[in-house]
């Protein structure tokens, strides 16, 4: 998922008094880059942890789809409000004001006492990411001059390929290591430190900046998402472990409706005073909707994957964590060459070719997996693994790179900004789809299998791996809907280039 947000970069005004010789400037930098790359490893320091917070707490399976998924929830809810936040009230106050709530759901998570206070803290934590990652990008654009751009955006790149290996392995180390009998606690009380320098720091050296004609706030459109998304999202949670009651079809029925209700009243907003949460218009580009449903689509892919992959190995198999975080670095390695390789050099050749390919080698790579956990069981080695992993790693590396461009190729110069708000926000609430999922497809077939033992969790794996091939094979269909070709100079070079938060979704 996308990690960045829905300022427009056109708005970005000059900071006061820092001038291109300012060395102050790339201290800044520093820490906005630091406290994008704590966004990124949580995202994905949590995941191999899971198995050790299922086992210390007793949560349920439901409590451990929400520890993801409610992060996930609450950033893309808030994440074109936070941008816009940003553009009215300064990028900096909003910045600060987000990384500090970001310490402070941090702390609680770490210090929780139950599953409950737990999920809570993960959605507040959430929220407050939602805040402050989308001054990132926006405070690059005000400090740097454009032609020290491309530097810091490689920077970015840098950094997106260092959380892909961090994240698991840091969340595996912190886990094993037990630091102080604390178990999988200091997964989040080590965003304490590095949060209060950055907000020390950060209120130092970062400069202020707005843009001088913010569109206005759509509070009732980012209720009436919250509120489609918890109608769906929760039921498919929550209906498994209560039998799949009938106020869960009602829920999803309502989830309808309400999307309905916040279309109506987005045209309504459109026609009032041209500040929409959602730019309805760009639904018409068909290259766009198309390229947003693929995102959302593949969103789900990954959600259902990486929680599903956890709970494989260490419930199933028994390994422990770290073995488990080692297990995915040559998925990481290979997603990071691939995404390179495939915008230098396979996509101005071969354009919508190469994001297809993709999709079918990433579904080859799941369907060889599929074999693999049938045919070694519960003896099945990490080496053995490399070969499924490596082929889905290049095959989603030649996917999430050039996406966003393809998407925005062919959208209105002026709608750039607001188009890869909603590429982002939609990839997110297809994650949080995707792990409420994974009571439909992986617990449900763990329990009917639960005679076997840990061999029910081989059954729930390979039962989640074939709904993801599925799914991968829809992926291929939709991108026949996007353009041959990608933008050359464009809507896209508008769009500031965004750090994948897919490259970072390792255990």
């Amino acid at each position: 998922m996308t990690s960045t947000a829905a300022t427009e970069p056109s708005d970005a005004t000059d900071p006061t008094g820092a001038g291109v010789g300012d060395r102050r400037r790339w201290f800044a930098l520093a820490i906005v880059m630091t406290a994008a790359f704590m966004d990124l490893v949580d995202v994905t320091i949590v995941n191999v942890a899971l198995p050790t917070i299922q086992h210390d707490e007793g949560a349920t399976a439901g409590q451990i789809q929400w520890i993801t998924a409610g992060y996930a929830l609450a950033f893309a809810a808030l994440l074109i409000t936070g941008g816009r936040l940003g553009d009215v009230f300064g990028r900096k106050r909003l910045f600060l004001l987000g990384i500090g709530g970001f310490t402070v759901a941090s702390a609680l998570c770490g210090f929780a006492a139950n599953p409950e206070m737990l999920v809570a803290s993960r959605i507040l934590q959430g929220g407050t990411a939602a805040m402050m990652v989308p001054q990132v990008l926006s405070i690059v654009h005000a400090t740097f001059p454009a032609h020290e751009r491309g530097k810091v955006f490689g920077l970015f790149g840098a950094i997106v390929g260092l959380g892909a290996v961090t994240g698991p392995l840091l969340g595996a180390l912190l886990t094993e290591w037990n630091i102080g009998g604390l178990e999988w606690r200091p997964i989040f009380l080590i965003n304490l430190p590095v949060g209060i320098a950055a907000l020390v720091l950060g209120s130092r050296v970062i400069t202020e900046s707005k843009a001088p004609k913010a569109l206005k706030l759509d509070l009732v459109g980012v209720v009436l998402v919250t509120l489609a998304m918890l109608a769906l999202v929760y039921p498919l949670t929550e209906g498994h472990e209560n039998g799949w009651p009938v106020w869960g079809y009602v829920m999803m029925a309502a989830s309808v409706l309400i999307v309905g209700v916040l279309v109506a009243y987005e045209r309504a907003k459109t026609r009032r005073d041209g500040s929409p949460l959602i730019e309805l218009s760009l639904f018409k580009v068909k290259s766009f909707a198309a390229g947003i449903a693929v995102q959302t689509v593949f969103g789900v892919t990954t959600g259902i994957f990486f929680l599903t992959w956890t709970l494989y190995m260490q419930l199933g198999l028994g390994w422990s964590p770290l073995r488990a975080g080692l297990t995915g670095v040559p998925f990481s390695v290979a997603v990071s060459v691939a995404a390179g390789i495939s915008v230098q050099k396979l996509v101005p050749r071969f354009g919508r070719k190469v994001l297809q390919a993709g999709a079918l080698l990433m579904a080859a790579g799941v369907l060889i997996y599929v074999w693999q956990a049938g045919h070694y069981g519960l003896g099945i080695a990490s080496w053995q693994m490399a070969l499924p992993l490596v082929v889905m790693g290049l095959g989603m590396g030649l996917i999430v790179a050039p996406l966003t461009d393809a998407i925005l190729s062919e959208v209105p110069r002026e709608h750039a900004g607001s188009a890869s708000g909603l590429i982002n926000t939609v990839m997110q609430m297809g994650n949080a789809l995707g792990l409420s999922l994974v009571s439909v497809v992986f617990f449900t077939v763990v329990e009917d299998h639960a005679a076997q033992g840990g061999a029910a969790f081989v059954e729930g794996f390979r039962s989640a791996l074939l709904w993801a091939a599925g799914i991968l094979v829809a992926i291929f269909l939709l991108m026949f809907a996007l353009p041959k070709r990608g933008a050359s100079g464009g809507s896209a070079e508008i769009a500031e280039p965004q750090p994948d938060r897919e490259l970072v979704a390792a255990p």
